[in-house]
């Protein structure tokens, strides 16, 4: 198994593909980011069926679920610097890197939309009634009480896209970021040993999505028990 597969050197890329997690990270915390912010935003559209933003809601959606991430990334990277230079704004110097944060999260947000909307509409509206009858406004009843159990109960599926997202990182390489992927591609091109870096890569993503899961499983625990303590 020597020629075909050698463990010494996947501890020898190791520290290789490390180098590059940060660009991973950073990557996958922006686009969550702005993901959540044009998420709720969508959701809100969406919840309050604001005319003309709820039809452009519902269009964004359909068309950010319903084609490739690759595409997408194309057509921000290509088309939004050629739309902003017709009202005079040049982003054509702009590292790479913020585009494929900026398609990541406008996709992420595409489906954070919906999850976050079906959380919303499932919290009984009978606490909703029930806080306006104690005197609480509209926005003190949706940060008090809809938004705590909205949030847990959209936990487990949000957590699901955000590793979802981690594993899908791989595909900024096709702009030229060298990610943790991007760097396990490069060191096969270079060495002709594809597989011990790929493993490699795989055992950092394996152990980053567990710490993610675990990290949602630990806020989902604490939601649970906060909403539990402010009923009781």
């Amino acid at each position: 198994m020597g020629e075909f597969f050698d463990a010494r050197l996947v501890c020898e890329y190791f520290p290789q593909l490390l180098s590059r997690l940060p660009i991973t990270l950073l990557l996958v915390a922006a686009a969550t980011v702005i993901g959540l912010a044009v998420g709720t935003v969508l959701a809100l559209f969406r919840l309050y069926k604001i005319p003309v933003f709820n039809q452009v809601a519902i269009f964004y959606i359909s068309f950010m679920r319903g084609t490739p991430i690759l595409v997408q990334m194309f057509v921000i990277y290509y088309g939004l610097p050629a739309v902003l230079m017709t009202i005079g704004i040049n982003i054509n110097r702009w590292d790479r890197l913020i585009f494929v944060i900026l398609t990541y999260g406008l996709n992420l947000g595409a489906f954070l939309a919906e999850i976050i909307r079906a959380a919303v509409a499932g919290v009984p509206v009978g606490q909703t009634e029930a806080a306006y009858s104690v005197g609480m406004t509209r926005m003190q009843t949706f940060f008090r009480i809809v938004a705590p159990q909205a949030l847990l109960a959209a936990m487990p599926s949000m957590g699901i896209n955000i590793v979802g997202l981690l594993q899908d990182s791989s595909i900024a390489f096709a702009l030229g970021i060298i990610d943790v992927m991007g760097k396990a591609r490069s060191i096969g091109a270079s060495t002709y040993h594809t597989l011990e870096a790929y493993v490699g890569a795989a055992i950092i993503f394996l152990v980053i999505s567990l710490l993610l899961e675990k990290g949602c499983s630990i806020i989902e625990k604490r939601l649970s028990m906060k909403i539990i303590g402010d009923r009781g």
